[in-house]
């Protein structure tokens, strides 16, 4: 089977690829409003009839939420397992899309032409990609280079509440020799990436209450102890000055940066002054011994989200509130185990406690982080492929934020997984006016050609 005709075809066939990612896209499959419900299934159904018009043997699986969709076509060589999902999310404000975000739309702007809609990055474009590979393998070949299977959720963008319990169930079904993920994005616009870090969350609200009830200023102000000086000086000592961070025991199960991965990322040239100065900053905040790259991908964090108390409403309340509240997120890696981070931050909260207070902890989340192996030869495949369809060479990469389907695939069926997207940092995914390049959409199909090309040698 020769790839350059595959190529050719993709190429010729795009404007109908695009139509068929615009009819996907106008389903309203926003996931976590019931509303939408039947929406969904209309998106599910949607991709089993084409899955099946490419000879995919597909079916639509009912969960307790929305609906699994499935799908099998034989081929030789390795078995592959594709993951996209097809759930988005809601629009709101819905003032602030220049178009309704259901009727998407190709548009010209200044960097080059788009799709616009919601979901078109997020993930539907992304997924149709692949999907798109495979109809162009099939329609000049007559068959896929391997064996490839297709599972898309419709629960991602709410908490995949059914997606462990699928997962569990259809194990034999599901595995593979290797997962491929279409959920990231590039790094910078020419620049194919292959993320292998993903960060672990863990997230505590922390309530300090002082006082039984909120207090006159004047009266008790100097003798009564404040939950908001409490609770300030608590997350004051979270980091020391050069942005460790002090909990005790937090950096156990942290790794070594791998000195081939520096290297990769050393010759990424990234620009932190740019990427700060973009959001009006200048300096770097994090650990100072770090660089920016190595502070967004590969070593933990400790952020405060939100913090509130007394009285913020417009004017002035000369108040000692009873309480104060703090929420506070900590971001994962390596071998990190958050719940021993749980239970020693809780610790040391305590343990900075005055005698007159009371700490209560609300939990609201806690996951490892994952990292992917390049020992598994489709990682070098895969750079290579995708090498060959960009300007520049793909580069292994982190992420700092968390996916955790990939956890879920080695977790529950001892798969290893490849993240590879097209999508770029300006695509205002869960925002107004979603986009996806065609750039993207075009060169990502090709590139999961190349991919299934490499895979097959």
């Amino acid at each position: 089977m020769t790839l350059d005709t595959v190529l050719s075809h993709i190429d010729a066939d795009l404007p109908k690829a695009t139509d068929r990612l615009l009819t996907l896209l106008r389903i309203p499959s926003i996931s976590t409003d019931p509303a939408y419900k039947a929406d969904c299934d209309t998106a599910a159904d949607w991709l089993v009839r084409d899955l099946q018009s490419l000879g995919v043997e597909a079916s639509k699986r009912e969960t307790p939420g929305h609906p699994m969709v499935v799908g099998h076509a034989d081929g030789p060589g390795p078995h592959v397992m594709f993951y996209g999902h097809y759930d988005v999310q809601p629009v709101d404000p819905l003032e602030l899309w220049n178009n309704p975000p259901f009727e998407p739309a190709l548009e010209d702007t200044p960097k080059g032409r788009v799709i616009r809609g919601r979901g078109s990055s997020d993930d539907k474009g992304q997924l149709m990609t692949f999907v798109e590979a495979c109809r162009a393998w099939k329609a000049v070949h007559g068959a896929l280079p391997v064996r490839v299977s297709l599972f898309f959720e419709g629960e991602e963008e709410s908490g995949s509440p059914s997606l462990i319990p699928f997962l569990k169930e259809n194990t034999a079904e599901l595995s593979a020799d290797i997962a491929l993920i279409c959920d990231t994005s590039l790094f910078g616009e020419n620049t194919p990436a292959i993320m292998t870090t993903l960060r672990g969350m863990l997230q505590e609200e922390v309530t300090i209450t002082g006082p039984s009830k909120d207090l006159h200023s004047g009266l008790y102000g100097g003798a009564a102890m404040n939950p908001i000086r409490v609770l300030s000086r608590v997350l004051a000592a979270l980091h020391d000055d050069q942005g460790h961070i002090t909990i005790p025991g937090f950096y156990d199960g942290v790794p070594v940066l791998d000195p081939e991965v520096a290297r990769q990322w050393d010759a990424l040239n990234f620009d932190h002054t740019a990427f700060l100065g973009a959001v009006g900053l200048a300096e770097p905040a994090g650990e100072t011994d770090r660089t920016v790259l190595e502070q967004l991908w590969s070593r933990p964090t400790c952020e405060v989200n939100g913090i509130w108390g007394g009285y913020t409403g417009d004017g002035f309340k000369t108040v000692l509130p009873s309480e104060a509240h703090a929420k506070i997120s900590f971001r994962l890696v390596g071998q990190q185990d958050p719940f021993a981070i749980r239970e020693s931050f809780r610790n040391m909260v305590q343990d900075m406690l005055p005698a007159d207070c009371t700490v209560t902890f609300d939990g609201h989340g806690a996951s490892p982080a994952s990292q992917m192996s390049t020992d598994h030869p489709a990682f070098e495949k895969a750079r290579k492929a995708l090498s060959d369809e960009w300007p520049n060479p793909a580069a292994y990469i982190g992420c700092g934020g968390s996916i955790p389907i990939a956890g879920y695939f080695k977790d529950y069926l001892d798969m290893d997984a490849m993240l590879i997207g097209f999508a770029k940092d300006d695509d205002q995914i869960h925002s107004p006016n979603e986009k996806y390049d065609l750039e993207s959409f075009h060169k990502g199909i090709r590139s999961w050609a190349r991919i299934l090309a490499e895979l097959a040698t």
